[in-house]
């Protein structure tokens, strides 16, 4: 086949980016390599389509290539289109080269019995050393940015076989002399210098005269493959952290270096250190750290050599170098650091942190600083976390939190004042006012007021509770701290029972500290208020996790009372959770009695037959053999008896089971009829179902319970009629339904499954007016016009139209409540919105573009939802 044309190449590339792995699994995918490689010698596709083509190999080099030989063939191939590109300037060479060294490293190639890599590594030498390769290569335009090329493409290398280039150190550090401080030849020479010390170092070796090494003196070439294989660890030249103190001494600091190899090194240092202000932020702070870490434990090295960059360093704005100025603190301490340093770093930082026009971003990166500051000579055990010596109350009263802040600015000014609180917790003691403890308890509080507002946002909830979570990891040992945050927490959970959740995942992740006094909190809050019965459900889960064997009598009188309350399944369930909690923390007697009212009180068969069975083994199992009855089931043992095997398999089959639902369910076209708003559900299934039971629960209050849906038996393959789902709106506005599915599978065995929820739009609730008489129809829209103010309210928008215009628009969305037409230009529509409101619109004087509507309601609730209905038409088509 010959040469692809460029519309031919765009589709496939706009395919394959869209999806790669689908498109390499398709029929095209085998070929797309080979035809990629092939076309870039083609003289019908331009240089820019080429240079997209090499893009591709760049981004996606492990689809292209999977495999070393694959990835050998390529980089064969890249090196020989690059040797037979015209003399004259071209836009390939560049991405050439990164495209053949970009396939010999992600492919696993790179090795010394590579064709490819005998071929690619001389030639990035010969580049990246200015030698004059011919004009023939490339004209002498070229030669610049092609060598800041091979420079990029050599430090790629180095990175994925450290101490590749270590036989280069000496070439590399003269070039630098003779080319000037050129950043990717600084950034190279700092990663071959780090790799070859740790390397040697862990071989017990020294430098052997690398750094003095000319190219006239390597035998068998630059390519130190040796010190490359004992380099196998691909050591990361931007790693989020120093190494450990452990790996220092039983690794740079069993490096021995002889006085003239040590004044060699500090000599490279030095030249790499004093041009690198000419570089980058972002490069210089990669130096600075791969520099630091090479001689971070390293005897005899002083690190005196970087006290000139800290004297031009401590006054950046640039937060990279920042960073890398704290890492050279965390790696040198006191050596290069004094306390006057020490004061002033830490002061910048919390009048920088204190600026009001700082980003998000930048503003958690120095409150990171702060809580993260490594000092001269920390406090404590190493591991502790505290707030800096020299940072007191007065230098952070501007860093205190509030409720105003961002919720991620706001838990990191929080931890920082609970590290605060432990410094003065002997302050707090003298009679100090406005303690950091008593800021903390007001702002706390003020958090849980939030959280405590019905309906409130749940982000709102979810904040207070991480700020809750934060205090009590900090503050563990400060009784005086957790007592009033538990009864908080205790009154916020009187106030909005509906956060149990949080509540329960609070308890799975404090520490003992405060899990304990608050379970005692909670279950004491429970069993005094038995709520209402919307709120039941919620206190039954928190009994759940919060029951023990304490407060027997108390517990149970509670679940008495609540069993009366518990009519449908879900209830019964939760019911019997708590009493299954119970069992296993060792609760008796009166737990007999209650499993054998229940027995006879639940109306659910499942619900009674849990009762049944938690009762048999409570009356025929002793404590230890009943908590691993109840407890989770560890891997299945062999069984030793068909008996055994078929009472579990008979205890299993009575069991509803959780199972992935092999149901699919989803909302079909509505139809604006009847006297309530209905969804029409479609259900598929992907395996024969019997006596399925859908139940549905909407999220928040928004609408009265549903009933559940009963079908008799599906069948994949076969047409269902639609599902209809009656809804009562206590408010008109969009909801989520909660969608469970109980089912019998052909096996006899009875399963439950979660669905994902459905979302009820708005318009899923519009129901039409009663059809007027005949010629009454403008009267009898006017008076309902009327009859919105003043109690409702009016406005007006601009409703954009598509290019089918204003007649089509109202035939597909409204025109079952449309009450007076006159096509094209003008509509008048009544729209009922359960349980008793109404919306009006005219839509009068179309134009090409749009349509001016006047609408009214009686119901200030339903204008910002109508809003959004109608701006949202014209995208809907």
């Amino acid at each position: 086949m010959g040469p692809l044309g460029r519309e031919t190449w765009a589709q496939r590339l706009g395919t394959f980016r869209a999806s790669p792995s689908a498109f390499m699994a398709g029929p095209e995918g085998e070929d797309l390599g080979r035809d990629l490689l092939s076309d870039l010698r083609s003289e019908k596709l331009s240089e820019p389509m080429k240079v997209a083509l090499l893009a591709l190999s760049l981004e996606y080099p492990d689809q292209l290539w999977p495999d070393a030989p694959a990835a050998e063939a390529a980089a064969t191939s890249l090196l020989d289109t690059l040797v037979l590109l015209p003399p004259r300037p071209s836009a390939l060479r560049r991405p050439l080269l990164l495209a053949a060294t970009t396939a010999l490293a992600a492919g696993g190639a790179l090795n010394p019995a590579s064709g490819a890599s005998g071929r690619l590594l001389p030639l990035l030498l010969g580049l990246a050393s200015g030698r004059d390769l011919g004009r023939s290569f490339c004209p002498a335009s070229e030669q610049r940015p092609l060598q800041a090329t091979a420079w990029e493409c050599l430090r790629e290398l180095e990175s994925c076989r450290p101490g590749l280039l270590g036989g280069c150190l000496g070439l590399l550090r003269a070039l630098l002399g003779r080319e000037g401080p050129a950043q990717p030849l600084s950034l190279l020479l700092a990663l071959a210098l780090r790799n070859a010390l740790v390397i040697q170092a862990r071989a017990g070796a020294g430098l052997q005269g690398l750094l003095t090494a000319g190219e006239s003196s390597m035998e068998g070439g630059p390519w130190n493959w040796m010190l490359a294989e004992e380099g196998e660890v691909h050591l990361q030249p931007q790693a989020p952290s120093w190494p450990a103190a452990e790996e220092d001494e039983c690794g740079l600091a069993a490096l021995e270096l002889s006085p003239e190899e040590a004044r060699e090194l500090r000599a490279t240092v030095a030249q790499l250190l004093d041009a690198s202000y000419l570089l980058t932020p972002v490069a210089q702070a990669q130096l600075l750290w791969l520099l630091g870490w090479a001689l971070r434990g390293l005897r005899g090295q002083p690190p005196v050599l970087f006290k000139p960059q800290l004297v031009r360093l401590l006054g950046t704005a640039q937060l990279t170098l920042l960073h890398a100025m704290l890492a050279l603190k965390a790696a040198f301490g006191e050596a290069l650091f004094t306390a006057q340093d020490e004061a002033l770093l830490l002061r910048r930082l919390t009048l920088a942190a204190q600026h009001p026009a700082l980003p998000l971003p930048t503003h958690l990166f120095y409150l990171h600083c702060l809580l993260n500051f490594p000092e001269n000579w920390p406090l404590g055990p190493t591991g502790e976390e505290a707030a800096p010596l020299l940072l007191g109350s007065q230098l952070c009263r501007g860093l205190l939190p509030s409720l105003l802040h961002e919720p991620m600015a706001l838990l990191a000014r929080l931890h920082l004042l609970c590290l605060l609180c432990v410094e003065d917790e002997e302050k707090e003691g003298k009679g100090q006012d406005r303690s950091p403890r008593h800021y903390l308890e007001e702002l706390l509080a003020g958090l849980r007021q939030r959280a405590a507002l019905d309906g409130g946002p749940r982000a709102l909830a979810t904040l207070c509770f991480q700020a809750s979570y934060l205090v009590a990891h900090c503050l563990a040992g400060q009784p005086v701290v957790l007592i009033p945050l538990t009864q908080g927490l205790a009154q916020l959970y009187r106030a909005r029972p509906a956060l149990a959740p949080h509540f329960v995942d609070l308890l799975d992740h404090v520490g003992p500290e405060l899990q304990e006094p608050l379970r005692v909190a909670l279950r004491q809050e429970v069993a005094s208020r038995p709520g209402r019965e919307e709120a039941l459900r919620w206190h039954l889960q928190m009994l759940a996790s919060v029951a023990d064997g304490d407060a027997q009598s108390a517990t149970l009188s509670f679940l008495r009372a609540a069993a009366a309350h518990c009519t449908d399944w879900g209830l019964q369930q939760a019911l019997l959770r708590v009493c299954r909690a119970l069992l296993r923390a060792g609760v008796g007697g009166g737990l007999a009695d209650l499993l054998q009212e229940l027995a006879r009180q639940l109306e659910d068969p499942d619900g009674q037959d849990h009762a049944r069975l938690y009762y048999i083994l409570l009356a025929h199992l002793a404590g230890p053999k009943l908590g691993v009855a109840l407890g989770p089931s560890l891997a299945a043992p062999a069984l030793a008896s068909s008996l055994v095997a078929e009472n579990q398999g008979f205890a299993a089959a009575l069991m509803v089971q959780e199972a992935p639902a092999p149901i699919r369910l989803s909302v079909g076209p509505r139809r604006a009829e009847g006297a309530v708003p209905v969804l029409r559900l479609q259900v598929e299934v992907l395996e024969p179902v019997y006596s399925l039971e859908l139940r549905f629960r909407v999220e928040g209050q928004l609408y009265a319970p549903l009933g559940a849906v009963h079908v008799p038996c599906l069948c994949p393959g076969r047409p269902t009629r639609p599902l209809l789902l009656p809804l009562q709106p206590r408010r008109p506005a969009p909801a989520r339904l909660a969608v469970r599915a109980l089912y019998s599978t052909p096996s006899g065995l009875t399963c439950h499954a979660h669905l994902p929820p459905l979302l009820v739009a708005f318009a899923d609730l519009f129901l039409p007016f009663p059809q007027p008489p005949e010629g009454a129809q403008l009267d009898f829209f006017e008076e309902l016009w009327d009859s919105c103010l003043p109690k409702g309210t009016e406005s007006r928008l601009w409703c954009p139209l598509g290019p089918e215009g204003l007649e089509a628009l109202v035939s597909r969305h409204l025109e079952p409540f449309v009450v007076v037409a006159q096509p094209p230009v003008s509509y008048l529509v009544a729209i009922r919105l359960p349980p008793d409101s109404r919306l009006l619109l005219r839509l009068e004087a179309a134009q090409a573009d749009g349509v001016p509507v006047a609408l009214r309601t009686d119901d200030w609730a339903v204008l910002p939802l109508a809003g959004d209905y109608l701006r949202g038409l014209s995208a809907a088509g």
